[in-house]
């Protein structure tokens, strides 16, 4: 069978050996961690530099091909699914760290770049940088800032959004945009890094990204929270929070994960509780201990049956690993699992979690629920088997459920894993029509060809529901 004329001509600008299009590679890039279904790009490239990149995009708007830009595939809401006519460009051979300043604090990265590999660098250098999504081993800073990634530390640290200083980006016609600096101020033209940041690689093909980075903290104490009930660890959420108490990490987990992940990682978690609390609070040393006293009073006096204090790092460790092992642990029991992330106001977690075990009865589905509760980014985990056709149907109506219970308490459809395909049919029902046709305007004047992940977050018939 002969090559299509875009293979041809994507070897020709790439080399060979980065054009992929063996059936198994094809398949490999057509899916990506969200439930949806997977669809069959015509080749995957591999651009070795940013220069071989620009050239590839240059091609693709001159001949209308559609391009999705992946990094490692750990998107939970199919925003890497690629068009069927168009081609998957992977980033992996673009994982350069150009530059660490450690006197001014910033970091100059190429989007390939491992998030973890990244942090453990820094920290190297005796910096911080903060954000931590639970994909984080393998997940690159070039999909962190597509999908402004969250993590455990986004309640005290904020998300990606909040560290990303300055990008270069291709646009759709394949010229090279720069916005933002290395200073620490910079009101230079619009901010157009604000723009790309969390638009799902619909704006732009980012190149390399400028990263603020902060001080490593002195000291840090983690302690886990015991409760017999939901309510009350949930209610403990609020009450930290109202305490103008700001945890490094505040994580929730209902028993049904617990027990989960206790069977997945041994980590000694207890199984004859409720729910617990896995919380962290850093910084200077005497504030730690300020807060951590604090912290364990409003959490015994919302109920909780004990409150542990992590003996060593060694132990520290093991108790957060387990906690971002909670999603392994959970799909090992069952061969589908829906992960989603509802989130609400940090005073309304109480009303959230009330509202999943009330889903979870009605629909009769089974739901884990785990978190960063702190900043009120809950993730309600539906198991499931998609080929039981009964059983999916209660779970499309109990996704859409737990969607309309975090609106109704005045949160959103999506904290951290952004709306890709999965959630766009709904995005309408969060911020209205005219916002739709608002960002559309945008879209159509930055790649009027839509070749930039078209069919990704602005849905196409999003007006279609009542």
């Amino acid at each position: 069978m002969s090559e299509k004329p875009i293979v041809k001509d994507l070897k020709a600008i790439l080399g060979a050996d980065s054009v992929l299009t063996a059936p198994e590679d094809k398949v490999a890039y057509s899916y990506d961690a969200a439930v949806v279904e997977p669809v069959i790009p015509i080749a995957v490239v591999q651009p070795k530099s940013e220069k071989k990149l620009g050239k590839v995009i240059t091609y693709c708007y001159r001949y209308g091909v559609p391009l999705t830009v992946r990094g490692a595939g750990t998107n939970l809401s199919g925003g890497t699914v690629p068009h069927e006519n168009g081609i998957v460009v992977l980033t992996g051979r673009l994982d350069k760290i150009i530059e660490l300043n450690v006197e001014d604090m910033y970091a100059v990265v190429q989007p390939g770049v491992i998030t973890a590999r990244f942090a453990r660098t820094v920290e190297e250098q005796g910096l911080f940088y903060p954000p931590d999504p639970g994909s984080q081993a393998v997940s690159t800073l070039g999909g962190n800032v597509a999908e402004n990634a969250g993590g455990l530390r986004g309640l005290k640290y904020g998300v990606t959004r909040d560290y990303v200083m300055g990008l270069e980006f291709f646009s759709a016609e394949g010229d090279l945009i720069k916005t933002g600096s290395r200073t620490v101020k910079c009101v230079s033209g619009y901010d157009l890094a604000g723009l790309l940041v969390g638009s799902e690689g619909t704006l732009g093909v980012i190149s390399r990204i400028i990263l603020k980075l902060i001080p490593y903290p002195t000291a840090r104490m983690s302690m886990m929270a015991l409760f017999a009930d939901l309510l009350s660890a949930s209610q403990s959420v609020a009450e930290i929070i109202a305490a103008r108490v700001i945890p490094a990490t505040l994580e929730f987990m209902d028993r049904f994960t617990i027990d989960a992940v206790e069977r997945f990682s041994r980590a000694g978690l207890p199984t004859d509780v409720e729910a617990v609390l896995l919380i962290e609070v850093d910084g200077h040393p005497a504030q730690v201990e300020d807060e951590a006293k604090k912290v364990e009073s409003i959490c015994r006096k919302c109920g909780a049956l004990n409150v542990r204090t992590a003996k060593n790092d060694e132990e520290r460790d093991k108790i957060w690993e387990a906690r971002r092992s909670a999603l392994s642990a959970l799909a090992k029991l069952r061969p589908t699992v829906v992960l989603e992330d509802a989130t609400v106001p940090r005073s309304k977690i109480p009303q959230m979690v009330q509202a999943i075990e009330e889903i979870s009865r009605e629909f009769n589905v089974q739901i884990g629920t785990f978190g960063h509760a702190g900043d009120g980014n809950l993730h309600p985990t539906i198991l499931t088997d998609k080929r039981d056709h009964d059983e999916w149907k209660r779970v499309e109506s109990a996704v859409e459920a737990i969607f309309d219970a975090a609106l109704k308490l005045g949160g959103t459809l999506s904290g951290e894993h952004g709306i890709g395909v999965a959630k766009a049919p709904f995005l309408y029902k969060e911020v209205g029509r005219a916002s739709i046709k608002y960002a559309r305007r945008i879209k159509g004047a930055l790649d009027s060809r839509s070749i930039l992940n078209p069919g990704k977050v602005l849905w196409l018939n999003d007006c279609h529901r009542e």
